[in-house]
């Protein structure tokens, strides 16, 4: 598996600001709506229901919201660049400025699996993610990601 496999260029946007977690997942939504056909409040609601059995923000100001939807047929990826970095409960207490939410159909079982894994492996990368924070172009950010030896999975 590939990023490129779940993610386009459309899915990639810089945030100027975000007051909270639940104002990202709205935005994440409203992106999933636009970009998939999705409702932004399912979207919502199964973030927020997901983040719920734990804060999905994974170190070095990185976050991987993820939930399962109904009406999806493929697992989707959309990436968030915040300008100003947002607390998202992370282990290591940083505040989070990369996320890259992983939306699945409620079927995916082990693709989910493999998806998460090429995306925590990808922004595991300090070199990713600084080439990530230091571009405010979507075109670019999809770039970065989609073109990194990282995205693969077995």
């Amino acid at each position: 598996m590939h990023l490129a496999d779940i993610l386009n260029v459309e899915g990639v946007k810089v945030l100027a600001s975000c007051s909270s977690k639940k104002r990202l997942f709205h935005d994440l939504g409203e992106m999933a709506e636009g970009n998939f056909g999705l409702k932004a409040g399912n979207v919502l609601e199964a973030l927020i229901e997901r983040e719920g059995l734990g804060p999905t923000a994974v170190g070095h100001g990185v976050a991987l919201p993820h939930a399962r939807l109904p009406g999806l047929e493929r697992i989707r990826g959309l990436f968030l660049r915040l300008e100003k970095p947002l607390e998202f409960d992370a282990v290591d207490r940083q505040p989070v400025d990369l996320v890259f939410a992983l939306l699945a159909p409620e079927s995916a079982g082990v693709e989910h699996l493999k998806a998460l894994a090429v995306v925590s492996r990808t922004l595991r990368d300090g070199g990713t993610c600084n080439k990530l924070r230091a571009n405010t172009e979507p075109a670019t950010l999809h770039a970065i990601l989609t073109e990194n030896p990282a995205t693969q999975a077995a």
